[in-house]
């Protein structure tokens, strides 16, 4: 695998990974860096996630990356953050910053140097991966609300 052929599997996980929330929310590309030998693919989610709903929206992404057979490596102390790798060495990240802007990362494994494109999914929002990035600026009639979901 090269490294282009890596960032393709990025972005795979995180498309999927995307679509597997609902209700969807809205989502830029960040940073998408080579290294010597790895790509990073990242996104952050512009919708803002209430402190009541964070745990939630993690829970979703957990459960989903679990269903995929990827393996938790760790979780942050106070539950905002959540390390995963793939069986074939993909390294997944998943975490909500204090403003309630969540953030998903694939780091690749060491292949094959190569040439790497931009990825080609299209945001569901306005495009920051060339500007800077705000704070999340969408407002969700379930993930921003501010009532902790019934049990």
């Amino acid at each position: 695998m090269n490294m282009q052929e890596a960032a393709g599997t990025a972005d795979g996980i995180l498309d999927q990974t995307l679509a597997a929330i609902r209700p969807p929310v809205q989502w830029t590309h960040t940073n998408s860096a080579p290294g010597d030998c790895y790509v990073d693919r990242d996104r952050s989610v512009m919708t803002v996630i209430s402190a009541e709903r964070r745990g939630s929206f993690l829970g979703l992404v957990e459960r989903h990356w679990k269903s995929k057979g990827y393996r938790l490596v760790a979780t942050s102390r106070n539950g905002l953050a959540a390390n995963f790798e793939t069986q074939d060495g993909f390294q997944l990240e998943v975490l909500i910053g204090p403003n309630g802007q969540a953030h998903l990362s694939v780091t690749t494994p060491c292949v094959e140097k190569s040439e790497v494109a931009p990825p080609t999914s299209k945001p569901n929002g306005p495009d920051y991966s060339k500007r800077e990035l705000p704070a999340p600026n969408v407002q969700s009639t379930f993930w921003s609300e501010d009532a902790p979901l019934p049990a």
